[in-house]
């Protein structure tokens, strides 16, 4: 009854008229370039007609409405957005702030260094869950999160695949691991790690590579913000890729359990632990997992 509703709600704004036998929205008077059948002549729905039934639910249901709608769609369907927004204002929302739409590129699947080419007619179409199916969830994730969706996006299902520093969802999840391997090694030889909240556990900092991760660190918010207003993704992967080579650097560059004094032992463990908590809480943000163990 959605649907329905939509159409009743348009029609008592003045928006929904009848011609030639069919339904139109009268999408003109907010900006579109021409109206829009709604119900055809022949009494089915047109596709649109669901679409405005799903944004007006989203926005305006009783309970828990949106305060803003966002759309991804393909960049086939640039010529939607002139209908969409219309809509939007139809029901008395702003476009461009209660309804705001992002043009995806193609994504491109390649195998042995060759794009796969996909047909519907030919049934080789890659689907969803023939990718999660191939690489698992975590690395379908990240690699699609990974890409500016202003650009096409090219998945090599060879090297999501492979548990190797080339696949950059196990670089990550590796960085985390290491650093949980680690802790385990202190906890068993009763190593004391100070919380990064007493200023104590900073003495032993001394080092230009210790400052490359705090300063990584103290970027991370203002990176979220700029992930969130921008609505741009990519920049929580590419954050915690380079947050990750400073630390696989840090690692191997500097001893840790073995540093030398206590101070020193505990401060850059807990600068680690400090590491790994942001990169499982950034990891999770995109809905990938943060291993302990790999």
């Amino acid at each position: 009854g959605e649907v329905d509703k939509a159409i009743a709600d348009l029609r008592a704004r003045g928006d929904i008229f009848e011609k030639d036998g069919a339904t139109w929205f009268a999408s003109t008077k907010h900006g579109d370039d021409k109206d829009r059948v709604i119900i055809k002549s022949d009494g089915n729905y047109a596709y649109f007609a669901a679409d405005i039934a799903y944004y007006r639910n989203k926005r305006h249901r009783e309970t828990n409405p949106a305060d803003v709608a966002i759309y991804m769609l393909g960049a086939d369907h640039h010529g939607y957005i002139g209908r969409m927004m219309a809509m939007c204002e139809a029901f008395g929302d702003k476009p461009g702030e209660n309804m705001q739409i992002l043009i995806g590129q193609l994504v491109n699947v390649m195998k042995d260094g060759k794009a796969v080419r996909m047909s519907k007619r030919a049934g080789n179409v890659v689907t969803i869950d023939d990718l999660t199916d191939a690489i698992g969830v975590d690395a379908s994730r990240y690699s699609l999160a990974r890409t500016d969706y202003n650009s096409p996006v090219d998945i090599d299902l060879n090297l999501l695949a492979s548990h190797s520093n080339e696949n950059p969802v196990y670089y990550v999840q590796y960085a985390h691991a290491r650093v949980a391997a680690l802790l385990r090694r202190a906890a068993e030889e009763g190593v004391t790690i100070p919380d990064v909240s007493d200023d104590a556990a900073l003495a032993g900092l001394t080092l230009q590579d210790d400052m490359a991760l705090l300063r990584k660190m103290a970027l991370y918010r203002d990176m979220l913000e700029q992930a969130a207003t921008t609505l741009s993704v990519h920049h929580v992967s590419h954050y915690l890729m380079e947050l990750s080579q400073l630390l696989h650097s840090y690692y191997t560059k500097n001893q840790i359990l073995k540093a030398g004094d206590p101070v020193t032992t505990g401060s850059r463990l807990a600068l680690l632990r400090a590491v790994s908590r942001v990169i499982a809480n950034g990891l999770d943000l995109m809905g990938v997992s943060a291993p302990d163990h790999m």
